[in-house]
């Protein structure tokens, strides 16, 4: 039996529990539905594929590790939520979402921002996810270095995807402008790991609390 220490304290962590929860099954559910929602008529495949692949992976990843890590509920939701972003932005592509559309108009706008709000999300769900795996797997104990290496962490899966970005655009022409969504603005690869880095320092500040009162329960 493991243990770990959230805020000075030590908690035993215990043994896994294999099966689903009714929470974890809803959200299972819905992240189901929302990706057979977004493979029915995208604005073309081969961007769907590029948007929705990190979300397969991802909860692939995540179900191979289960038995020997789960993570609290709010890091399940929050991933859940992370990958619906991703399923909405393949659907449409993140350049004509209709609801930011509807918004570009209404604000007077230059672009549709949708991309902003998937580029947060990518600091965001991953600021939660590394800070558990940290504290759990005791790599760091909570504190000022638990929030300063789980927001790099984030800067630098953020810079990273921008990386997969330009090689993706560069192999493949002008096949990948919808997947880029640089929609014309000249400093959108910087904004978007600005939003990362926003949506980091969010989970870290607004939900570190509540996610090691959650821990504690495990």
């Amino acid at each position: 039996m493991s243990s770990i220490s959230v805020e000075g304290s030590p908690v035993s962590a215990g043994p896994p529990n294999r099966s689903l929860t009714r929470f974890e099954a809803i959200l299972l559910a819905v992240w189901c539905v929302v990706l057979v929602w977004s493979a029915v008529g995208p604005h073309d495949y081969f961007t769907w594929f590029l948007e929705v692949v990190p979300a397969l992976v991802g909860v692939g990843v995540l179900i191979f590790t289960r038995k020997k890590f789960r993570f609290t509920p709010l890091t399940y939701a929050v991933i859940a939520l992370h990958c619906v972003v991703l399923f909405v932005g393949g659907h449409y592509t993140y350049a004509e979402v209709p609801a930011f559309t509807w918004l570009k108009e209404a604000l007077h706008q230059s672009r549709n921002n949708y991309d902003k709000v998937g580029h947060f999300m990518q600091g965001f769900g991953p600021a939660l996810i590394a800070r558990e795996v940290y504290l759990r797997r005791s790599v760091v104990r909570a504190g000022g270095w638990l929030a300063f290496l789980t927001v790099c962490t984030c800067m630098a899966i953020s810079c990273l995807y921008e990386l997969i970005e330009w090689a993706v655009a560069a192999a493949s022409g002008e096949g990948a402008e919808a997947f880029l969504g640089t929609q014309g603005y000249v400093w959108d690869t910087q904004s978007d790991m600005l939003y990362a880095t926003v949506g980091a320092v969010v989970a870290v500040l607004l939900f570190g609390r509540w996610q090691d009162r959650q821990i504690s329960r495990l």
